[in-house]
């Protein structure tokens, strides 16, 4: 467990919340398994989870239908996000720990929807379920239906960002050259790097990326064993990128999912950073929107 008051408020480790469900206390787990192009989720969740874990469903709790005015993950409505949270059994006070299986990044969607709409205590779990198994924590096989929650969800806690806006900050990104200069606005994309240069898309309409965007994967963010690398190395991963405290900072990915992660990353080091949440499903769906390739 960390010392670092901003990396704590982002990530729980598995043996605080072993500790925690040990004591009785009172916590709201979250099973956001979830892969791009995986359906199996909920059979992932009912083969074994964290004992009490309530199992969500990132493709229609996380999101709005997709379109291709909105991507493919739009943001869920408030009113509909509110219901699925008291769903989870998501309480007034109660603190909220999200998890996957594949280091956060599907998690980060759920840590980043209930801190955007003002749940202050949630935390993702640092390592997923293979941490949580390793550090010694059992498994509970079942669904799982808590008693309904009481949350009520105000959003505007953390910043969010339309098209226009996007294509402004990075206007003003690209004026900073290739050298990020202190005070200069930052546009990170999350994806890997072969699809910010545009050599492969898998699943959205153009290959490319935002003009002025600078590339910063998200899986860089994580060890070899799925946990979040120190804060250390993440605050000098960032600092390169021209992401510090400070700056102003925005970030997107494919869909607006694995973007909450780095978003999450940046909250770790004391960065905070706004989502463009229809991020490149959007944008390159719409023929008006310029797209560079390269490095």
């Amino acid at each position: 467990m960390t010392s670092d008051p901003a990396r704590r408020e982002v990530l729980a480790a598995p043996e605080e919340l072993r500790r925690l469900l040990s004591a009785g206390q009172e916590v709201c787990v979250l099973d956001v398994r979830w892969a791009l192009g995986r359906t199996d989720g909920a059979d992932q969740h009912r083969a074994g989870h964290v004992p009490g874990a309530v199992y969500v469903d990132l493709d229609t709790e996380l999101a709005a239908p997709a379109t291709a005015e909105d991507g493919r993950h739009p943001l869920p409505t408030v009113a509909d996000l509110q219901a699925a949270a008291r769903r989870w059994g998501v309480r007034a006070g109660v603190p909220v720990v999200a998890y996957d299986a594949v280091g956060g990044m599907s998690a980060a969607r759920a840590w980043w929807l209930l801190r955007w709409c003002g749940v202050a205590d949630v935390r993702i779990l640092d390592g997923g379920l293979d941490a949580w198994v390793a550090d010694g924590g059992v498994l509970e096989v079942g669904d799982v239906v808590p008693a309904p929650g009481d949350v009520v969800l105000v959003p505007g806690t953390l910043a969010v960002l339309e098209a226009d806006e996007v294509a402004a900050l990075a206007s003003q990104a690209s004026r900073g050259g290739a050298e990020p200069q202190s005070g200069t606005p930052v546009l990170l994309d999350a994806r890997a790097g072969e699809r910010f240069r545009g050599e492969v898309e898998p699943v959205d309409p153009r290959a490319g990326h935002i003009p002025g965007a600078t590339s910063a994967p998200t899986g860089d963010n994580l060890d070899g064993t799925g946990r979040f690398l120190s804060s250390d190395v993440l605050r000098a991963r960032f600092s390169r990128l021209g992401a510090v405290p400070g700056a102003q900072v925005a970030v997107y990915c494919g869909s607006g999912v694995t973007a909450a992660h780095e978003i999450a990353a940046l909250a770790a080091v004391g960065v905070p950073a706004a989502l463009y949440a229809g991020s490149w499903s959007q944008w390159s769906a719409d023929p008006a929107r310029p797209v560079a390739t390269g490095g």
